[in-house]
Formats: C-alpha cells, structure tokens, sequence
C-alpha cells in the first residue's frame, strides 16, 4: 500500500485527477489517496488557499500530485504552484515527451526529455507594485540554479544512456 497525498486543485482539477485515479486503480497499484482541496474555490470557503492538513500530508508521505489550482486575482496571494516549488525546492521541471506505440503522428520516435528550471527567472515571484499603471516584476537566474538544472539534465543522461544534451534559453523574456 502506498499513501499519496492528491490535491485535487479547482476548475478541470477535480476531474483531471479522477480520471488520474481510474487510471492508477485499473492498474492495479494498491494506493490509499490523501485527497485534499485547494485554490479559489477554496479560498471562497475557508479563507484560506490550501490547508496546513495538505502540508502535514505530503511530508508524511513524500509523494504528491496536484492538479490545477487558480490563484484568486486581486486578493494578495502568491501562486500555490510557486509556493510549493520553493517550499520543496522543486526546482527541477522534467517533461518527457516520447511517441506511443502504433499512434499515428507527423514525426516517429519521438524520445526527448525537457528539464527547465522551476524556482528562479521570473518564478522567483519578487514583484512590485510602483503605481495603478505599472508593476515591476525581478527575473532572477543564478550560477547555483542553473548549474543544478544542467547536472540534474546531465546525470538524467548518463542514466538512461543517452548521449546528447542540448541547452536552450529563452533570453528574449
């Protein structure tokens, strides 16, 4: 048996991560889920976005997964989705994309792997408010964490015997 902690987000959240649970049971995986709300939705009814029972839960169980959750605009609050990622450190955004079996698709064999960094750039979240008609957001990128997401790419590699890393940036953002 495993403890996952699943918050169930708002919005498509709740029948994204029920369908995520059928999939999971038809499997046969042997799963009790901690579910739990969070969001606006949320917020409406607690004051609150995501409860401290969520946080208990996921260093109990060391696994979680989340689906969509809004951030109510206007209301002061940062992002849940950032606020775990520094929470955690989960600075480590891994994406595989792989081709599926006898789908038909434009491209075959498709085997690629995207890491991007999850805590800094414009993710860092220092933002200001200077006047009604401009805000000032910090895009901050580090030696420290670029050099972490290019090991954590570079050791993905070696493990999986793959012989090609290609580094891109986005420097016009």
């Amino acid at each position: 048996m495993h403890n996952i902690t699943l918050i169930e987000g708002d919005g498509i959240g709740p029948e994204i991560t029920k369908s995520l649970r059928n999939v999971i049971d038809h499997a046969g995986v042997d799963i009790n889920w901690e579910i739990f709300k969070a969001g606006e939705g949320y917020y409406k009814e607690h004051g609150e976005l995501i409860s401290d029972d969520v946080f208990k839960s996921l260093e109990k169980n060391k696994v979680g997964i989340k689906g969509p959750i809004t951030t109510p605009i206007g209301t002061g609050f940062r992002s849940i989705n950032v606020f775990l990622r520094k929470k955690y450190d989960l600075f480590a955004n891994v994406r595989p994309v792989k081709s599926i079996g006898n789908i038909k698709s434009k491209y075959d064999n498709i085997d690629i792997t995207i890491f991007r960094e999850n805590t800094e750039d414009l993710y860092a979240g220092i933002e200001k408010k200077i006047s009604d008609d401009e805000m000032h957001s910090i895009k901050v990128i580090t030696r420290k964490g670029s050099t972490r997401i290019a090991k954590k790419a570079f050791e993905y590699a070696k493990d999986n015997n793959i012989d090609k890393v290609t580094v891109v940036t986005k420097a016009n953002i």
